[in-house]
């Protein structure tokens, strides 16, 4: 009999402090980078005991060496690293079974152990893991794939799920992508991974489904989240444009054609302003606010359909809406919308974000102690906001292996010898 049927469950939380909605829920983490570690974070920020398997060969997670990086006294760690990776476990285990057999026991241990698995390792079958073979060790567990283009057991063809993927190429093959940019120039994509933000929030969707769903009936099941489907999700009307009217809209840059003033306009300091104001009511609105004349300039004959934008009276409207910002700074502009109740918003860098008074009254900042540097960092803190189970930072992202022996000891029942033992074949670091 295999050493994983005769341990004992023991229940979530061992290792995290008691704290949020999700305490008493144990996930187990095969993931690297973005999408799956992000997935994890946001059920930890919120009480769950996450521990991450990194193969200690590799270095770990390659988000650790995500550049540029923070150094301290010859260590040194990625900004995304303490922001992404904290609150969770870091057990270094060999996770290829075919070429170190003896680590599936360790894994399938803590199968056995967790309610949640999240993996985006894509090709898991080449390292000898199966999802049958981890609903026999635990029929209640949530399986969570993360992956480009889908996995195998839900439809679709192989030789694309067999493709690589990451956010920027999900980007692409969704549609998305040929909406970003200017008309006349090569289509575009959004930066720092949103894509993978956004997937790794869908997947937490259908993990918590999943689970509760688990709670009720006993029964586990897989989730599939993938990239690509992600974006498609969040096309808004496109694909029934295409369907019902074979309509295909077109990348725009960052003015709107269909209704005025919307897009993002220059200030006179250099600043600035993404201001939009569909309807009647709100361009009625701005040009009161900036001092126009509703009566010269009506939503009729300047904004109420693409041609009204493009006359000619339209035209001359927006060249006074951009006189009217360059002859303001961003601050001065931001200040007459928000007065005057304008939807408008302050393109910022992240330093002007860091140091908006709002979002500090908002305790959007937090401080704790990153594992790695041994020093206290400041990041972004948890959202959303809950008023009587709020999520908490409870330690920072954690150093390769930093749990590995405790988990061994405390959760899987392994002697010091046998422990030694594992490290001696380079099973665990």
């Amino acid at each position: 009999m295999s050493r994983w049927e005769n341990l004992e469950h023991k229940p979530a939380p061992l290792f995290a402090p008691v704290f949020g909605p999700l305490s008493g829920i144990r996930v187990l983490l095969n993931g690297t980078v973005v999408a799956a570690p992000f997935c994890a974070t946001m059920m930890s920020d919120f009480g769950a005991e996450v521990i991450a398997l990194e193969r200690p060969k590799t270095g770990g997670d390659p988000a650790r060496h995500q550049k540029p990086q923070i150094t301290k006294e010859g260590k040194s760690i990625s900004g995304a690293w303490i922001q992404n990776a904290r609150n969770k476990l870091s057990f270094s285990l060999e996770t290829n079974f075919k070429k170190v057999p003896e680590s599936k026991e360790i894994f399938l241990s803590l199968v056995k152990n967790a309610d949640v698995w999240i993996e985006n390792m894509v090709w898991i079958d080449k390292l000898g893991i199966t999802d049958e073979m981890l609903m026999e060790v635990n029929p209640k567990l949530i399986i969570c794939h993360i992956s480009g283009y889908g996995t195998s057991g839900f439809g679709g063809d192989q030789r694309h799920i067999d493709r690589p993927g990451y956010d920027p190429l999900g980007q692409s093959e969704s549609g998305w992508s040929l909406l970003q940019g200017y008309p006349d120039r090569e289509p575009y994509y959004a930066q720092q991974y949103v894509g993978d933000y956004l997937t790794g929030l869908i997947a937490v969707n259908g993990i918590l489904m999943a689970y509760m769903n688990a709670q009720k009936t006993g029964k586990g099941q897989r989730i599939d989240a993938s990239l690509t489907e992600s974006w498609m999700r969040v096309m808004d009307d496109n694909f029934v444009l295409w369907t019902m009217k074979q309509t295909l809209k077109r990348r725009q840059g960052i003015k709107q054609v269909a209704y005025q003033p919307g897009g993002v306009f220059e200030c006179g300091d250099g600043g600035f302003i993404n201001l939009g104001s569909y309807g009647k009511n709100a361009y009625n609105n701005v040009l009161k606010g900036f001092g126009i004349d509703t009566d010269k300039y009506s939503y009729e004959e300047c904004s109420s359909s693409p041609n009204a934008v493009a006359s000619p009276l339209g035209r001359e409207l927006d060249g006074i809406f951009q006189k009217f910002f360059k002859e303001h700074t961003a601050q001065e502009a931001i200040n007459i919308c928000i007065d005057n109740k304008i939807s408008a918003a302050h393109i910022k860098t992240a330093e002007e974000v860091y140091n908006e008074p709002h979002w500090r009254k908002r305790g959007d900042w937090v401080k704790y102690t990153d594992q790695t540097l041994n020093e206290e960092v400041e990041a972004f803190g948890v959202m959303p906001k809950l008023s009587e189970t709020p999520g908490e930072v409870w330690r920072g992202a954690p150093a390769l292996g930093q749990d590995t022996e405790r988990i061994l000891t405390d959760l899987l029942d392994y002697s010091a010898s046998e422990i030694e033992a594992l490290k001696g074949k380079g099973i665990i670091d």
